[in-house]
């Protein structure tokens, strides 16, 4: 199975009650293909309750006819995945490639072909054991990687869902941790250590648009250096087992030619299992970095830093059904820069997004599991104006 489905497998607490811990191998010559995936849909069943408009907010608000109610079938956080990673050995080093996609289970097109699919994974790696080992192309981010792919909705739906046609939800990004994002990249991974390993990398100055602050405006996304990016973790075994991790990231931001800022960001997680117990909590801090998409809205339109932090809570217990039951609470917040950045955005900027997901995962087969969720969404916006969403969502996904 390619690395991140296992990651997602394993790191989001379901590798003892889910999915498969191989894909299909196929040797070939010097070659092992390992042809790997899943599929998932879910029915998402969504009210929010309000109307406002706040920049940055990720509760559900009604839909452009004005209704409340919203109902989608979209894959959840985890796409459909398709991926085919190659491994050899060659002159004693371990070589590999992965070249994935993510087709679309739903699309809100009237003839339903419209949306494209997505390509997230292009890399080769070559290292030993002895040594570590090296990374180039594009992949999840160094940084944060960890929040998501320990994060229970990874097998769900999480927050903001109810949107037909959507390519992905949200899980707990905006609302617990930043996205790691998709990023080309030049790593190192040292070797493993007794459970200690940490992973370096300069990553792709991915250009594009962020929010400025306001409701209307919009500044174009410039990035003039290489993102730095890293972590390092401990895993150990035992009665009780698990991970603890930090991590860090730096960016140069030049939104217009006459702004220029540093963004910079820390944090540190913990999963730990005993049992039939599994805890997990994450916190990050950032400054310019934003609370949502890498970068979004982390500056005001002068080019003046916002303060960022939020970070989540997770319990989950493994039923005698061999059901995996989950309780996650989250938050994401941001600082507005000075006053008069405050007086800029008139209050529409977001405070925080909060989320409250209740979750049941049960492993029907090896293979397949069915999923139900309960998200109650909330948020606050500067001048403490609400927006408020809940969603159940019903569905399953298969890992190959």
């Amino acid at each position: 199975m390619n690395k991140n489905i296992k990651l997602a497998v394993a790191g989001a607490i379901f590798a003892a009650t889910s999915a498969a811990q191989a894909g299909i191998i196929i040797p070939a010559g010097d070659w092992t293909l390992d042809v790997n995936g899943n599929v998932n849909a879910f029915a998402i069943m969504s009210r929010g309750s309000d109307n406002n408009a706040i920049v940055g907010g990720i509760a559900q608000r009604r839909d452009t006819a004005g209704e409340k109610s919203g109902q989608a079938i979209n894959t959840g956080l985890l796409p459909a995945w398709l991926g085919f990673t190659g491994t050899t050995r060659q002159n004693d080093v371990d070589v590999s490639f992965t070249i994935s996609m993510q087709p679309n289970v739903s699309d809100n097109d009237t003839m339903g072909d419209v949306l494209a699919p997505l390509f997230r994974q292009s890399f080769l790696t070559f290292g030993d054991k002895s040594w570590g080992s090296f990374k180039l192309g594009k992949d999840i981010g160094i940084f944060a990687s960890d929040a998501i792919l320990n994060d229970m909705t990874l097998l769900g739906v999480g927050g903001a869902g109810g949107v037909s046609g959507t390519q992905t939800t949200l899980g707990g990004i905006g609302s617990g941790y930043i996205y790691a994002g998709w990023k080309g990249q030049v790593a190192y991974t040292t070797p493993n250590m007794n459970g200690f390993q940490a992973t370096v990398g300069i990553v792709n100055p991915n250009q594009g648009l962020v929010g400025s602050g306001t409701a209307s405006a919009v500044n174009s996304l410039h990035q003039d250096r290489f993102g730095l990016e890293g972590k390092a973790s401990y895993s150990f075994t035992g009665d009780v087992n698990g991970k603890i991790w930090v991590g860090g990231a730096s960016y140069k931001v030049k939104p217009t030619t006459a702004v220029e800022y540093t963004a910079d960001v820390y944090d540190i997680g913990a999963n730990v299992n005993a049992g039939n117990f599994g805890l997990t909590g994450y916190y990050y801090n950032g400054d310019g970095v934003g609370s949502y998409m890498p970068l979004q809205n982390g500056a005001s339109a002068a080019g003046v830093k916002r303060d960022s932090d939020g970070g989540y809570v997770q319990a989950t217990y493994i039923l005698p059904t061999k059901t995996k039951i989950g309780l996650a609470y989250g938050i994401s917040s941001l600082d507005t820069a000075n006053a008069a950045d405050n007086t800029a955005t008139s209050g529409l900027l977001f405070k925080d997004n909060e989320r409250i997901t209740l979750g049941a995962y049960h492993p029907l087969t090896k293979h397949l599991n069915l999923v139900a969720e309960y998200n109650d969404m909330e948020t606050k916006a500067q001048n403490n104006v609400k927006n408020e969403s809940r969603s159940v969502s019903l569905g399953a996904i298969l890992f190959f």
